[in-house]
């Protein structure tokens, strides 16, 4: 799901923390050792958000943001902030060559820059808890 997030809008804030769940209290977050991402720069995206992308001239960048059921992309287009929406059953993170992640979604996707530990280590971080909490079967959901 990409949406708007610039406004506090409750009905937009209902259907996010319906998709990937609400934010982690503050104890969960220091256990953790944080649940948001370095700045990450975009290399490459699908059609809709390269379309928003395009809208001014500034760096391509976003970070990501941990959930218990997802994750949250946040990007920044004009004035207006904007958010992919990823539960984890149907996130994907592959690394491809030249030190790029991609994170996918159904047709929608982001490739951004790994050129530091700290970048590696998030993701490693997004993978292992991906695979701690998503539903083995039907009847674990």
């Amino acid at each position: 799901m990409l949406v708007n997030v610039s406004y506090n809008n409750k009905e937009v804030t209902r259907k996010v923390d319906d998709l990937v769940g609400k934010p982690f209290p503050l104890k969960e977050r220091w256990a953790m050792k944080g649940i948001g991402s370095p700045k990450l720069f975009i290399t490459e995206t699908s059609i809709e958000i390269r379309n928003l992308l395009l809208l001014d001239n500034n760096t391509n960048s976003c970070n990501v943001e941990l959930r218990p059921k997802g994750i949250i992309v946040r990007f920044r287009s004009l004035l207006e902030t904007f958010a992919l929406v990823i539960p984890y059953y149907k996130l994907s993170i592959y690394k491809g060559d030249f030190a790029v992640y991609s994170i996918f979604k159904d047709h929608y996707f982001i490739k951004v820059k790994s050129d530091t530990k700290a970048i590696q280590n998030y993701f490693k971080k997004i993978l292992d808890y991906k695979i701690e909490n998503t539903p083995t079967s039907i009847t674990d959901l």
